[in-house]
């Protein structure tokens, strides 16, 4: 009963999925709530999850001539208002220091929802001649945004990121920056989290406050709402004129800074739950895995069980990451922990495999078992997690695919999201007046308009006039 009741416990996505999710965050310890409303205890399953998702983002962005650097939790008031639609954008959500010790502050302090003017500040002494850019700076920190409404992961009041700030002589080496990381972002997503994604720009009312242009990778999870995962922005020189960011060119005259932005946060591990997760629990791709081999012992308690677990936990350890199970609760149970924390696979050894010189491997999506000698586990092992993390990658592209739809007209469109869950393509003729109707009357946003642009019909799904654009429309996370 209580090997069953382990994964009972978790509500079937099909019957409440936001349910299943909270079930899954909270059954696999990946967070616990806390006292500070709207803010989470990173647990250290989820804790390793996120060291991972670092460890392989911070190397592709070092690849690229990224380097790391930490500036202030704290932003004084006349900072944020240099730049004016920068801090509209980000006024409600503003958290604010106002006493230091028991004195009132001079100047009250923000808690950093994002680190623009910061960067921008430090820029603006840093940065004296053409020799001195570009500027290829990141940070990994927390932020704080006073949300509403708070999930785990998807959205709270104080949560871990990192947010990149660069800094160029030519509006043509920002935008090409803008856009390296963009497509750094998509190819971690597809290659590390076996992830698809769909790149894009944002249109001018969904961009960031202050930007030129904003750029996003959209991921799909299993319930067809969209998750943005991912945002690249150009500033263009709107900052640098601001805050007086200026540098002497080769031809001795002064001009303004081109910049860019670029962040990823804790966010994708809730895209990796939604869309690789099922009713059993976590299912996470080897490349990320804080475990990626559990090993079970069978009658444990028999002579030479044990210690064949220990050898073989030894023997792979440089190769893998791997733990054996060695509680003292039944092979059963240990089956369904495994399953419900999302580990890879499992290598099952017990006395007959150990007289047998064999083990058996099974893989934690397809749940599909392979008798492997002991003497080939390591390639064997290598093998299968490879073609699990590919094979992942290919079953979340074929749901996408299944879920996104085309509508040419208002009539096929609201019946596509009446009826189904997922992206819809369809024509935008440019004007916000329209995406503003279709969010009003289907609560229902634009996701991006994709690089790779298609012809749906000649003219805009709401209005009927002349199209300018195809766009990826969808509920979001």
């Amino acid at each position: 009963m209580a090997e069953k009741k382990l994964v009972e416990s978790i509500t079937s996505m099909d019957v409440d999925f936001a349910q299943w999710y909270t079930d899954v965050v909270k059954k696999a310890e990946l967070i616990d709530y806390t006292s500070v409303k709207g803010c989470m205890v990173i647990k250290p399953a989820g804790y390793a999850l996120w060291e991972n998702i670092q460890k392989n983002l911070d190397a592709m962005f070092k690849e690229t001539g990224v380097e790391n650097v930490y500036l202030p939790l704290f932003i004084p008031e006349s900072l944020l208002q240099k730049e004016k639609e920068h801090v509209e954008g980000f006024a409600p959500e503003v958290a604010w220091v106002t006493h230091g010790g028991l004195n009132e502050l001079q100047e009250r302090l923000c808690v950093r929802p994002t680190s623009e003017t910061l960067f921008c500040d430090f820029y603006k002494n840093d940065i004296h001649s053409y020799r001195d850019l570009p500027k290829v700076y990141n940070q990994w920190c927390s932020v704080v945004r006073w949300e509403k409404e708070t999930r785990p992961f998807l959205r709270s009041r104080e949560f871990l990121w990192q947010e990149g700030h660069t800094a160029h002589a030519s509006l043509e080496e920002a935008e090409e920056r803008t856009i390296q990381m963009l497509n750094v972002y998509a190819r971690f997503c597809e290659e590390v989290l076996a992830i698809p994604v769909i790149r894009g720009q944002k249109t001018d009312k969904e961009k960031f406050a202050g930007a030129e242009a904003t750029y996003t990778i959209e991921a799909l999870m299993h319930d067809g709402k969209a998750l943005q995962s991912g945002t690249s922005h150009n500033f263009g020189d709107g900052f640098a004129r601001a805050f007086g960011i200026q540098f002497a060119d080769k031809d001795n005259k002064l001009k303004y800074v081109y910049q860019t932005s670029w962040g990823m946060s804790t966010r994708v591990i809730g895209a990796l739950i939604m869309v690789h997760g099922d009713d059993s629990g976590l299912v996470l791709p080897p490349k990320v895995a804080p475990v990626q081999a559990a090993i079970i012992p069978i009658q444990q308690k028999k002579e030479g069980v044990l210690e064949k677990a220990y050898e073989l936990q030894e023997r792979l350890k440089g190769s893998f990451r791997v733990k054996v199970d060695d509680t003292d609760k039944s092979p059963g149970w240990k089956f369904s922990e495994q399953e419900m924390r999302g580990i890879p696979v499992r290598v099952e050894i017990g006395p007959k495999d150990i007289e047998a010189g064999r083990c058996v491997i099974c893989r934690r999506d397809t749940r599909e078992k392979t008798e492997v000698s002991l003497d080939g586990l390591e390639k064997a092992l290598s093998e299968i997690l490879g073609k699990m993390q590919s094979e992942m990658l290919e079953r979340a592209r074929r749901h996408m695919d299944a879920h996104t739809y085309s509508a040419a007209d208002m009539d096929e469109f609201e019946r596509l999201f009446t009826e189904k869950a997922g992206f819809v393509k369809a024509m935008w003729c440019g004007d916000q007046a329209c995406e503003d109707i279709i969010k009003e009357k289907l609560s229902v946003t634009s996701r991006c308009i994709p690089f790779e642009q298609e012809k749906i019909a000649d003219t805009c799904v709401c209005c009927g006039k002349p199209a300018a654009k195809m766009v990826y429309w969808g509920r979001a996370y």
